[in-house]
């Protein structure tokens, strides 16, 4: 499998605040910088394991954006999620051929408050309960600051699993196969199961409470996100803005154990 979980992204009306407020719940948080398109900025929480969360918060209004329609629809929270593709071209290509609707790879970057200037490429699904690709033109330890920054007074040590809702389970993992090919994907019972390196992606329907909420108030997309770390511990959203986040220790998620 080509692919790993790069990032989760959070939609937030004030970035300051949240950057408080998700350093006061433990996290190490770094300012990202302005986005080239001149109408977001964003924070990096960035965790051992290399995956990390984007707060994200928009400058101006964006309606042709479906983060900014959804933050202004539906509130804070998780708007959508990432994967980082072995080769974003080749990648694609494989997935077109297998039939999946993808627009993409189109260029994007950031320019970090330090000055440096970052570099990359996505590639983006039709539907809401698939991932969009982030690929980088310059190197990925410039976009996700490595050392210290990765250290989390609350222990976090990574992102453990992404629980997504879908609207039809089976419609789901078929454009997840065609993204990722047959192999990838197991139905388990009433979910639906991807194992990407040390991140399992769970897709789960209406028949979830927390999905069937998420269905009916923001649509598909990330419902719940569990974190690595010392101890168990839910989060609380109005703090994480609106992101639903648990922690759950480190040791569970060894050997990939079924759900």
């Amino acid at each position: 499998m080509s692919f790993t979980l790069d990032h989760v992204v959070v939609a937030v009306t004030d970035l300051d605040r949240a950057i408080a407020d998700w350093r006061n719940l433990g996290f190490t948080v770094t300012p990202g910088g302005d986005h080239t398109n001149g109408v977001s900025h964003n924070a990096l929480v960035v965790f051992a394991d290399g995956t990390y969360f984007e707060l994200i918060a928009y400058r101006a209004p964006v309606p042709e954006n479906r983060w900014w329609r959804r933050l202004t629809e539906s509130g804070e929270g998780f708007v959508d999620f990432a994967l980082l593709p072995a080769s974003i071209a080749r990648d694609a290509d494989a997935a077109r051929a297998r039939g999946l609707d993808l627009v993409g790879p189109s260029p994007g970057g950031r320019l970090r408050p330090d000055g440096v200037r970052l570099d990359w490429q996505v590639a983006r699904p039709a539907t809401a309960d698939l991932p969009f690709w982030c690929a980088d033109v310059t190197p990925r330890a410039l976009r996700v600051p490595e050392g210290d920054g990765r250290l989390h007074a609350n222990g976090v040590v990574g992102i453990a699993r992404v629980t997504v809702a879908v609207r039809d389970l089976a419609a789901s993992a078929a454009r997840w196969r065609r993204l990722l090919g047959d192999g990838a994907v197991r139905v388990a019972g009433a979910l639906v199961a991807v194992d990407l390196a040390d991140t399992r992606v769970e897709l789960v329907d209406a028949r979830d409470a927390g999905a069937a909420a998420h269905l009916a108030g923001r649509g598909e997309g990330v419902v719940r996100v569990a974190l690595a770390g010392l101890r168990a511990e839910r989060l609380d959203p109005a703090a994480s803005h609106g992101a639903a986040l648990t922690i759950e220790p480190a040791a569970a998620r060894a050997g990939g154990a079924p759900p």
